[in-house]
């Protein structure tokens, strides 16, 4: 195939931009570099593979992730149809089965007619179309070591650290039960209750383990939504039950009180055999692990299908090196979507390879790319990779602190957020209607 267009990189990010360019009757090259080279955190060749948690976190509307995914569906996504067609139970979130999911996202690439996969490592972008790189925050070496040749710097990095998940019949279900924070929604979450005795225990277990060194840097910056829990551990030892063990919400129905503190198991696969310790994300030695998280009630037993892990996350400084239609200041021929653009999230990664492709339509057609307005969560998370008054750029996800106040108070917290996702939908709708061009689909 002739390209239009290249993308590199497979991801959530990569896989949205294909389809969305293909879908307009433009010949896109996908390269994807697995299985000819992995990384530290995939387990297979598919596209679109979830590599940390399992959820697209809430659906809610008064949430700024729901109301994100509301403007994506008001933009066409892709993807996110295929993310509720792997639904599995998580209460209000989406939460997906990993492998339906990135079968989903293959099946849909290879099969559409308009897209060439190439299972090949990119060291630079392809010289005979534009390209827009979506490798995401496991960017190969040679690719990194090319965007920081047009950056003028090594880049911005942080470590992200994944979550262990365990077998469901390896769970003793005399010592959990079934409910969800406040008793939201279904009663999706397993819960392992912890008096103080043993949640003492558990922490010093934990402070006292062995943790893998860290490699090639000198300090490692965490991204706070992604913190290790020994480390959360580290900065205090109440710091866990206002974290992720915290209990509020969770009374015990066998007590009828409220435990020390919990632990939330989450299911990850639709048949239910697996599931995942939410917010358990660490560095710890793998037989560290085995031997720390046994201490929890309910998982003396336990059997790990996977256990957790810690990987770079590379992202570029983009107030600095990205234009606001995505593309490099200083080859802008070149856009940027997913991780390594700043963002971070599952939907915030696929959000901006919607919006990459969107950009990439308006230059096609000669045309300036107009962001959406910042009143938007997709507007105010393109502007946040504008802003250049920080003097460290971090990652972001989308949340309401980044839009504009609205003209008239609400007092009312959940009104205040659902006012929010109103506006913004109708923004993000007239936003469109100047647009059409860039929605037509062959």
């Amino acid at each position: 195939m002739t390209c239009d267009v290249h993308v590199i990189g497979g991801g959530l990010a990569g896989s949205e931009a294909a389809l969305q360019l293909a879908d307009r009757g433009w010949r896109v090259c996908l390269h994807e570099m697995r299985p000819e080279r992995s990384t530290e955190a995939h387990r297979s060749d598919r596209l679109a593979e979830l590599v940390c948690s399992n959820t697209f976190k809430s659906e809610r509307e008064d949430t700024a992730s729901g109301a994100f995914k509301r403007e994506l569906d008001a933009l066409g996504s892709r993807l996110l149809p295929l993310a509720r067609a792997a639904r599995v139970p998580g209460g209000h979130a989406l939460a997906l089965d990993r492998e339906v999911f990135a079968a989903k996202v293959t099946a849909e690439v290879e099969t559409h007619p308009g897209i060439e996969l190439r299972r090949e490592e990119c060291a630079e972008p392809p010289a005979d179309a534009p390209c827009i790189v979506a490798t995401g925050p496991l960017t190969s070496a040679p690719l990194q070591q090319w965007l920081a040749a047009r950056t003028g710097a090594e880049g911005l990095f942080f470590y992200d650290a994944i979550a262990p998940s365990v077998l469901r019949d390896s769970i003793d279900d005399t010592k959990v039960f079934r409910a969800s924070r406040y008793d939201k929604g279904e009663a999706d979450y397993l819960n392992c209750p912890l008096t103080r005795e043993e949640y003492e225990s558990f922490v010093d277990a934990l402070l006292a383990a062995p943790r893998v060194p860290m490699k090639d840097f000198e300090r490692a910056a965490f991204f706070s939504g992604c913190l290790p829990i020994e480390v959360i551990a580290e900065r205090g030892r109440e710091s866990l039950r206002f974290g992720p063990m915290r209990p509020v919400g969770l009374d015990d129905p066998r007590t009828g009180r409220r435990p020390w503190a919990v632990v939330q198991l989450r299911q990850e696969t639709r048949d239910g055999g697996l599931f995942g310790l939410v917010g358990f994300q660490t560095q710890l030695r793998y037989g560290a692990q085995e031997e720390v998280f046994r201490r929890i009630p309910g998982l003396e037993s336990a059997q790990f299908a996977r256990l957790g892990s810690l990987h770079r996350n590379t992202f570029i400084d983009a107030p600095r090196h990205l234009a606001e239609d995505l593309s490099l200041r200083r080859v802008p021929e070149v856009w940027l979507a997913g991780q390594i653009t700043g963002v971070e999230g599952y939907v915030e990664s696929l959000g901006t390879g919607l919006l990459a492709a969107l950009s990439w339509v308006a230059r096609r057609r000669g045309e300036s790319f107009e962001p959406p307005p910042p009143t938007t969560l997709s507007g105010s998370l393109l502007q946040y990779l504008r802003d250049t008054t920080s003097k460290r750029f971090s990652p972001m996800n989308v949340n309401f602190g980044l839009l504009p106040p609205l003209a008239e108070r609400v007092r009312d917290k959940r009104e205040r957020k659902l006012a929010h996702t109103r506006r913004a939908l109708a923004h993000l709708r007239a936003w469109m209607d100047r647009h059409p061009g860039w929605f037509e689909r062959r």
